[in-house]
């Protein structure tokens, strides 16, 4: 498209930039900035509130890669070879250890996060803008459809989103939400705030986990590898060198906020609970010798899912599969809020209308 409008005040939004030979997306107020990465998965590449000059999103080492100008080193190439980091919409398939797909071969997180999407300008005045982007996956039965909204003076990025089966039969399907906060927005000055969820520690038993594995919580508190409690509100530093993955799941309400009480700003989710049953929680706190990290990450994974990896059901339990099933031609729809917010306490909750209520006492 020759000619968008090109104002520069309130609402606007653009889908004709480049970056590293992606096509990228810009969507604007005047408190955020988002950057959609439209070629590489419509990732949230950059996530700005614009008061405080804070990118939310964490960046890998290796950033935005032109795809057009790499060559994988075996013959197939990791999904991490081009995570830039930032957000991610993966399905129908997200974990380490998919191989296939009803017959398909698959790799980790595919596969709509690795494919290029399309996007349209579907409303753009001063007081709200609006871009839907969508896929169709080529080696498994899916359409997805997201819409990002934002309104005037608005602290939060609004996103609709809507997936189909498109096959002629009931398809499994694991959506993950890829959400990844990294420094310098986040440092051991951060909490993390949620209502009471319950908490099943993941990790694997390896030196730079801090909990125990396969143990149980309830929020705040889980099970260390010393048999302590471990605060799950809190933050290591970047020396600690640990390497963590905990799933919070039985949520009371549908929300999340990560806040750095020193900076003063923070963001939360705003989420469908029923739909996301679950928030993984993937830690690398300068941990993670060997590849891919190579200790050389700090982030925080904050991620909204309908399942357990790779729809499989808890690891000490009988529980069945937690992958999704979706008839053929029937869609999912769902919401997610972005929310920015100054806050040097912590949030006690977020209403349904994106309105946020700070903490005024801290709790034991």
């Amino acid at each position: 498209m020759h000619y968008q409008t090109e104002r520069n005040y309130s609402c606007r939004v653009s889908d004709d930039w480049e970056y590293r030979g992606n096509k990228v997306a810009i969507i604007e107020n005047e408190l955020i900035r988002v950057m959609v990465l439209v070629d590489k998965g419509a990732d949230i590449y950059s996530f700005v509130h614009k008061p405080s000059d804070t990118d939310y999103m964490w960046r890998s080492v290796w950033g935005v890669r032109d795809t057009r100008k790499f060559l994988a080193s075996t013959g197939d190439s990791s999904w991490g070879d081009t995570y830039e980091g930032g957000w991610q919409t993966c399905a129908p398939t997200a974990g380490n250890h998919t191989e296939e797909y009803r017959g398909a071969p698959i790799g980790q997180h595919s596969e709509m996060s690795t494919m290029p999407w399309d996007c349209q300008i579907v409303e753009d005045t001063p007081e709200k803008c609006s871009i839907k982007f969508w896929v169709r996956t080529y080696r498994t039965p899916f359409f997805m459809e997201k819409t990002l909204s934002v309104r005037s003076n608005s602290p939060y990025l609004d996103i609709d989103y809507k997936l189909t089966n498109e096959s002629s039969e009931t398809e499994e399907c694991v959506w993950l939400e890829h959400i990844v906060f990294g420094d310098p927005f986040l440092d051991q000055n951060c909490r993390i705030d949620m209502p009471d969820p319950k908490i099943f520690n993941w990790s694997e038993d390896t030196q730079g986990a801090r909990l125990k594995k396969h143990e149980r919580g309830e929020w705040p508190y889980t099970v260390a590898k010393n048999g302590e409690k471990e605060d799950m509100r809190t933050i290591p530093s970047r020396d600690s060198k640990l390497e963590d993955l905990a799933m919070f799941h039985d949520f009371k309400e549908g929300w999340y906020a990560l806040t750095n009480t020193t900076k003063e700003v923070g963001i939360g989710m705003l989420f469908d609970k029923d739909i996301f049953n679950y928030v993984w929680n993937w830690q690398v706190f300068g941990g993670g010798s060997g590849y891919p990290w190579y200790g050389r990450h700090y982030n925080l994974g904050l991620e909204l899912c309908t399942s357990l990896p790779d729809g499989s059901g808890f690891p000490d339990s009988s529980e069945r599969k937690t992958s999704i099933k979706i008839k053929s031609g029937d869609s999912i729809q769902a919401n997610i809020k972005a929310i920015t917010y100054h806050s040097a306490k912590g949030i006690e909750k977020i209403n349904p209308d994106g309105s946020v209520i700070e903490i005024k006492k801290e709790s034991k």
